[in-house]
This record gives C-alpha cells, sequence and structure tokens, in this order.
C-alpha cells in the first residue's frame, strides 16, 4: 500500500461490494493492496473499533426471506430517551433514530416472520403505551446502500435489482451467519463450514448462487455512515396516486445523491408510499440533492416532507434469519428500561 494512503480508502471504499469469496479473503485484497493478509485483519479489526466498520456481511434482497417493518410513534419528548431506550433493546430492532417529525421516533423491525414481528411491535406498543406507524415495504427501487468515501454525499452505482430467491429452509442458518458478519480470521469460511457441518465449497457455493439470483444485494464491508463523516441524513416522503407510484420510484433510484428508494404501505394519518433517502456530509448538500432529485424525478408537485435525522440511538445488522427470543419477549426487555418506559 502506498505510504499515507488511508486506511478507509484501502479497506472499505473498494471492498463494500464484490468481497472475494475465496478461502483466504483477507490475503487476496492483501495481495491488490500490498499488505500482508494478517496486516488486512489488523485494519478491518480497527476499523470495526473505530466503530467505522460495522461488519463484513451480507444486504440481502427484501423477499429474500424472513421479515421487517419500518415503524415509527410520536413520542412526547420528556419521554423520548426512555421510549427510545426500550425500542433499542428489542433484539429485533436494528436501527433506531429520532427524526424532526412529530412522529420523531423511527425504527426498523425485524424477525423471522411476518408473525413474529407483529407479535414484537405489538409488544412494544404495550410496553410503551404508544401506537407505531408500521410501513411494511413494498417495492424495493435502490436499497444496496453504499458510500463512496471520496465523495462529498453517498450514492453508489445503481444497478439493476434481479428478482429475488428466497433463501431455502436448510440455508437459513448460513443467512444468519452472514447477517452477524463474517469473522476476522484468515479462512472465515472454513469456520462458518466447520459451525454449519458443511465442506467450505459448498458454503462458498451457496453464497455465489445467492448473488447469481438476486437473494444477496451484495457481499462485502457495511459501514457506518455516521463515523465516515455522512452525519446528515434526511428521509423524503411523497403521496403520490398508487397507479404511477412505481414510475416515479424507478426515476428517483436514478439519480445521484440518492442512496435508497422504495414504496411502503400508506397508514391511518400517514398518506405516504414513496420514500427515497440521501445522506451526506451536512444539512445544505443533503438539501440540494432532495432539491434536484425531486425535479428532476418530476415529484415536486406532490406532497412531500423532509424528515431529518437528529439522533442515532441504534444501528446494528438486520436479524431476519437468525431465531429471536420467544415472541421477542417482554423479557427481552431489560426490566429497568421497562420501568423507565412506564414512569
Amino acid at each position: 500500500m502506498v505510504p499515507g494512503t488511508d486506511l478507509r480508502l484501502a479497506l472499505l471504499n473498494p471492498w463494500q461490494r464484490g468481497f472475494p469469496l475465496v478461502r483466504e479473503p483477507f490475503a487476496h485484497i492483501g495481495a491488490t493492496v500490498g499488505l500482508s493478509a494478517a496486516d488486512v485483519l489488523d485494519g478491518y479489526t480497527r476499523l470495526q473499533q473505530e466503530g467505522a466498520l460495522s461488519r463484513i456481511g451480507g444486504v440481502f434482497a427484501g423477499n429474500a426471506g424472513g421479515a421487517a417493518l419500518l415503524a415509527a410513534m410520536a413520542v412526547p419528548p420528556e419521554r423520548l430517551d426512555a421510549v427510545a431506550a426500550a425500542v433499542s433493546s428489542h433484539p429485533g430492532v436494528n436501527h433506531n433514530y429520532q427524526r424532526e417529525h412529530r412522529h420523531n421516533l423511527w425504527f426498523v423491525m425485524t424477525g423471522h416472520d411476518d408473525a413474529a414481528v407483529r407479535s414484537a411491535m405489538a409488544l412494544l406498543e404495550d410496553a410503551t403505551g404508544l401506537g407505531a406507524l408500521q410501513l411494511r415495504m413494498q417495492r424495493a427501487y435502490r436499497i444496496d446502500l453504499g458510500f463512496d468515501l471520496r465523495s462529498r454525499t453517498a450514492s453508489a452505482p445503481m444497478t439493476a435489482a434481479l428478482e429475488a430467491t428466497p433463501v431455502a429452509e436448510a440455508d437459513r442458518p448460513l443467512a444468519a451467519l452472514l447477517e452477524a458478519g463474517l469473522p476476522l480470521v484468515p479462512r472465515p469460511f472454513d469456520e462458518w463450514a466447520q459451525a454449519l457441518g458443511r465442506a467450505p465449497a459448498s458454503v462458498l457455493a451457496t453464497l455465489q448462487q445467492w448473488l447469481d439470483q438476486g437473494t444477496l444485494r451484495r457481499i462485502g464491508a457495511i459501514v457506518r455512515h455516521h463515523e465516515l463523516g455522512f452525519d446528515a441524513n434526511a428521509m423524503t416522503v411523497f403521496d403520490i396516486p398508487d397507479a404511477t407510484v412505481d414510475r416515479y420510484g424507478e426515476a428517483l433510484a436514478r439519480e445521484v445523491g440518492v442512496t435508497l428508494a422504495y414504496r411502503r404501505e400508506r397508514a391511518p394519518g400517514w398518506p405516504y408510499n414513496l420514500y427515497c433517502m440521501v445522506h451526506g456530509r451536512d444539512r445544505t448538500e443533503v438539501l440540494e440533492v432532495i432539491a434536484r432529485a425531486t425535479a428532476n424525478a418530476g415529484l415536486a408537485n406532490y406532497p412531500h416532507e423532509v424528515l431529518f435525522s437528529c439522533r442515532r440511538f441504534k444501528q446494528t445488522g438486520p436479524r431476519r434469519f437468525r431465531a429471536l427470543p420467544e415472541a421477542a419477549a417482554p423479557s427481552a426487555t431489560p426490566p429497568e428500561v421497562l420501568d423507565a418506559v412506564a414512569g
């Protein structure tokens, strides 16, 4: 590696997708940047300790298996910290943010299936005494979030989304391992193979098959955008006639700077069905991207709102394939958190 080259650029930027599916992937990466496998592993370990790297894992297509929904609560300001702690403590919650809106707490609930997610949401509503908007994804136009660390606003090249083939029941344990992240050891796929009672070649072949058939959007470094300086992000929501929403969603997904675009269910008191996310290094840049993308996609005259995030309570990988505690449990939330929420 050229002296002075930023470790993040060398180990994160090129490997957010296309992670080498070989027995010794870190040696392969090292050969491309002039480092030993041990130096690469040490680098990824340090990036993980710093918080820049969440994990090396996979991004599954929305319909690859399991279930998830975006939820939002209107929490009285004086209760926000306690309610956010209760939500974050749930093992099925992988993202939890405060946003600038009356519905100020936004989180993603994941689970083994839709029944598990619904049960978990009911438990959270009971525990907090607050109802939640429950907004299931209906179609993804762009969900392969990646960050070019050389850019001021986040956006990765968009590839056409394949129709995903769901994960087979027998392969769910492998999917759960991929969600959790690759162990930072010289032969990580061998470790998985041993744990699953499979041959390493079989594990690698399954991962490649998932990529080929659209089950996986990518395998690579999953970064944490705040730690990389992309700490301004906004979710823009639009109310679009159902007959034309796909056309507008596809147009948004093509806009440079749009990191996520998808259609979701409406909910009582929430008319919006088209969403896009923009991540950038400051608020002004994000607003400029939203204005340009909205105009270019022909959406300027439709009702819409911009919800900036202002606090991150939790950001982890999804857990759609891992078995969670039964019904995700009131017991999954620490008693002291429930006491605070109830108070």
